[in-house]
């Protein structure tokens, strides 16, 4: 019936595996809220704790670094920790998806969810 369309004849085995990735995607996304990255600035003085869904947990600022002198120092430093936390919790979100993904010759650079 669907001679000429190569691997996508079997339609029903393409539907399960289309359902069994977005099952898995929503448990992903499910986890994700879980799983928590820590940014740091300045050597560890200011560290930033943010779920892999990037939601700002927590702030830990090192009590030595309060001196009026650097306030300006201090605000890059969690500016700078908080975007770490950021960053690492993008890639950590990327790395789950990926392997909901894995084996399903997906086009590359295609991101999920779309």
């Amino acid at each position: 019936m669907f001679k000429g369309l190569g691997q996508l004849g079997d339609m029903g085995k393409l539907m399960k595996q289309a359902q069994e990735m977005q099952q898995k995607m929503a448990e992903v996304q499910e986890s994700l809220d879980r799983i928590e990255v820590t940014g740091e600035a300045g050597t560890g003085l200011v560290k930033a704790v943010a779920s892999a869904k990037g939601e700002l947990r927590s702030l830990d600022i090192d009590p030595s670094i309060f001196n009026a002198e650097d306030k300006e120092v201090v605000e890059d430093l969690i500016l700078a920790a908080v975007k770490d936390a950021q960053a690492k919790a993008s890639a950590r979100s990327q790395e789950e998806m990926a392997r909901v993904t894995d084996g399903l010759n997906l086009p590359e650079g295609m991101k999920l969810p779309f």
